[in-house]
């Protein structure tokens, strides 16, 4: 009969598991492959940093695996890396403090999507502008409905990154962020039944090393 401590440690590694895959099948909602998830949770769940070979038994990874994971974490700062002292091997540290873990994904996914469909849009609004024709008026009036959805989720992004926190949200800006997703929602279905011609109803700083760098 297993005793009172290796029930506990069972228990550990049970939520360690379910934490690291729920938050791997989290990983495409902020835009990272499911491993690079896995990779943060499961550092997320110990209490010390872990180097590469940890992290490989840890995951039952590859090598390849673990290095494109780390890399990428190491892109959206949810990651730090320090060298062990007086050895070459480096550890992985990372970011816990869920405020800014908040505030770098932001910036990476702004950086890379919202921000370029901003940039088009002002060149793509006006040309259309510029040409009059029922097609024309019918793909400017969608380029507009998604400027005006691209404009209130970029002054969301734009609170969290010059400071602003979840707790300043208050209620009136997670209604608002609730109508950004409805409208959304909203838009595509009534695209979608404009054209099944139904009506629409109201609605220490170290450099990059990847773990094939690194000794044991």
């Amino acid at each position: 009969m297993p005793t009172v401590g290796a029930e506990g440690a069972e228990s550990v590694d049970r939520v360690r598991e379910e934490f690291v895959q729920l938050w791997g099948a989290l990983g495409t909602f902020w835009g990272v492959p499911p491993t690079t998830a896995r990779v943060f949770g499961w550092l997320m769940s110990r209490s010390e940093p872990a180097d590469a070979q940890q992290i490989m038994a840890g995951l039952e990874l590859s090598r390849g695996a673990v290095s494109m994971a780390c890399r990428e974490l190491r892109e959206w700062k949810l990651i730090s890396p320090e060298r062990v002292a007086g050895a070459r091997r480096v550890v992985y540290r990372p970011e816990t403090d869920l405020e800014r873990v908040l505030r770098n994904v932001v910036e990476i996914r702004k950086r890379r999507e919202w921000d370029p469909i901003r940039e088009n849009m002002r060149d793509w609004i006006p040309a259309l502008e510029a040409e009059s024709s029922p097609e024309n008026a019918v793909f400017l009036r969608r380029l507009r409905a998604i400027d005006q959805v691209m404009e209130r989720v970029d002054s969301i992004a734009e609170f969290l990154l010059n400071g602003g926190t979840v707790t300043d949200f208050g209620l009136k800006a997670l209604l608002g962020a609730g109508a950004v997703a409805a409208r959304l929602g909203n838009l595509a279905r009534r695209e979608a039944q404009s054209f099944s011609g139904k009506s629409t109803p109201p609605a220490e700083p170290v450099p990059d090393l990847d773990p094939e760098e690194q000794e044991s």
